[in-house]
């Protein structure tokens, strides 16, 4: 199989990776990761002026109607610099949901803001009990007139905090873990009764908990048909997964270079680290389950595109084997590196931790073996 890319899609790599080489050495990464929002508003209007963000949304409302591919592209240069920005939040999952399922009037309204970065969006999807079930829902919209009410709880909401637009799943009708029933909606950040509680996470990203009390929306903010949501919501934890599976393969091959470069310069016993086979056993397999992760995400995301009928089954394979893997390069490079592996000076442990909050997202390794083998 030719997995070559276009000459557009080369340009776009090689413009990503110039902005991470130009924007993301580690103490400039440390400092923004201090600030309050937790990312640059230069590097996000960047993003906009080349292109980036709207690399998924539709030629007819100012994107690049690119696919997955692209945005696996953009994704695996982003985890190469571990990149702050929400464009996993906005992008990937916002703008999907508006693309894939909005109105033309939303669309129109919502998109092109997304396009040239004066918008930002995030999904809400989980909650406290629901763990990695995507249909485990207890946030209730009701209809009243021509609006719906929502009200309830929504935790670890991807950059909440600085986003205007929140995509919610609610249930609408059915028990509290049926995929029918389920309805999403697009409500905004501000409107009365959202309280949004920002907090930084382990791997210097930014999450929030979000209180719904009566929320009033319009109906004709709701995302698709009510109460047949399920399938749109599994369709963006699809994309998320793909991305957020191409942001690790990034991060995993920065650890595993960064692990043989160091083994080459440090010296023990007047050898260096890469002389003993112990160690040269250990970086090959280190190598070889990073290929390994970037085959599955290749196939995975063509089968995604090509809407192949096992594409789930490929997504759940690839999820379960780049939060293994993840884990085992990423204690591999720290156990190489001693105890500067775990040091905030050395970018070993920042990619590491990355890897670790990835697994968790949208279901971890164990959750999707289980659906896997279902």
């Amino acid at each position: 199989m030719n997995f070559d890319i276009s000459s557009e899609q080369q340009i776009l790599q090689d413009s990503v990776d110039r902005f991470v080489q130009d924007h993301y050495e580690l103490d400039k990464r440390q400092l923004l990761v201090l600030t309050k929002q937790g990312f640059s508003n230069e590097n996000w209007q960047t993003m906009a002026e080349l292109g980036w963000l709207g690399v998924s949304v539709p030629e007819a409302h100012g994107g690049f109607g690119g696919n997955e591919i692209d945005t696996m592209i953009l994704m695996e240069a982003f985890g190469k610099g571990l990149v702050l920005e929400p464009f996993l939040a906005s992008t990937v999952l916002g703008a999907k949901a508006i693309a894939d399922g909005g109105s033309e009037a939303l669309k129109t309204e919502m998109l092109p803001g997304v396009v040239n970065g004066s918008r930002q969006l995030t999904f809400a999807y989980a909650e406290a009990q629901s763990r990695f079930d995507l249909e485990d829902i207890i946030t209730h919209a009701k209809s009243d007139a021509d609006d719906y009410v929502i009200n309830g709880h929504k935790s670890m909401v991807l950059h909440a905090g600085s986003a205007q637009q929140i995509v919610v799943s609610t249930r609408t009708s059915g028990g509290q873990t049926e995929k029918a029933g389920i309805s999403l909606f697009l409500i905004d950040a501000d409107a009365t009764g959202v309280e949004i509680t920002s907090f930084p996470t382990v791997d210097g990203q930014q999450a929030s908990e979000i209180k719904l009390n009566g929320v009033k929306v319009s109906s004709s903010r709701l995302l698709g048909e009510v109460d047949e949501g399920y399938e749109l919501l599994n369709a963006l934890a699809t994309a998320g997964i793909l991305a957020l599976a191409a942001e690790a393969v990034g991060a995993m091959e920065i650890l595993y270079k960064d692990t043989v470069a160091y083994t080459q310069e440090r010296e023990q016993f007047d050898h260096a680290l890469s002389d003993f086979q112990v160690l040269q056993h250990r970086m090959v397999d280190m190598f070889m389950e990073y290929e390994q992760c970037k085959s599955l995400l290749y196939r995975a995301t063509l089968e995604v595109v090509q809407n192949s009928s096992g594409a789930q089954r490929s997504v759940h394979a690839l999820k379960y084997y780049v939060g293994k893997m993840g884990t085992f390069i990423g204690e591999n490079a720290v156990q190489l590196h001693g105890g500067m592996g775990t040091t905030e000076e050395l970018r070993i442990g920042h990619y590491f931790k990355r890897l670790l909050v990835i697994d968790a997202q949208f279901g971890n390794s164990d959750h999707h073996l289980a659906l896997f083998a279902a």
